[in-house]
């Protein structure tokens, strides 16, 4: 089903609707956000240790 969704092409419209939608000045401000979301959560799954996730 989802099967070649990512073609180079297809990121191509994806973007330029982003930079319609968003516009150039939002996108690294979105882009930012997005990254420290990311890093923040990846953060969160190293400090778990075998111990907490058993305590439910």
């Amino acid at each position: 089903m989802f099967e070649g969704l990512l073609q180079p092409m297809h990121l191509l419209i994806i973007m330029a609707i982003a930079m319609l939608f968003f516009g150039p000045k939002k996108l690294p401000e979105l882009g930012k956000g997005l990254a420290q979301g990311i890093r923040g959560f990846k953060d969160s799954l190293k400090d778990v240790s075998p111990d907490d996730s058993q305590k439910s």
